[in-house]
């Protein structure tokens, strides 16, 4: 599926080739916003291994995998020893210590 009449993807434009009427990066990366999130994703993983993941996440499946993918490479650029692990244990963290001023609050 090529994004408008003629223009390639957002992927396709970043990585400044021809979009294929079959590209695996047409449905969810559009040609005006989608070059800049794609360009996190090709910086942390490469657009051949993406490719290559699409290709064997199920079609219904793949709109998810690829908020995921863009998700986790932000974070990977911010930082890059923990990705998303780091967030996840933040809000863990986070929730601790609301569970604990909770219970604190219900016995004052």
């Amino acid at each position: 599926m090529v994004s408008g009449a003629g223009s390639p993807c957002g992927a396709c434009k970043f990585l400044r080739r021809k979009c294929a009427a079959d590209c695996v990066f047409a449905p969810y990366f559009c040609s005006e916003e989608g070059a800049a999130r794609f360009a996190a994703i090709h910086k942390v993983f490469g657009a051949s291994n993406v490719t290559k993941l699409l290709l064997h996440v199920p079609l219904a499946d793949r709109c998810e995998a690829v908020v995921t993918i863009a998700y986790e490479a932000q974070a990977r650029l911010r930082d890059p020893v923990y990705g998303c692990v780091g967030h996840i244990f933040a809000l863990q963290q986070q929730v601790a210590t609301l569970q604990l001023q909770l219970v604190q609050a219900r016995h004052s």
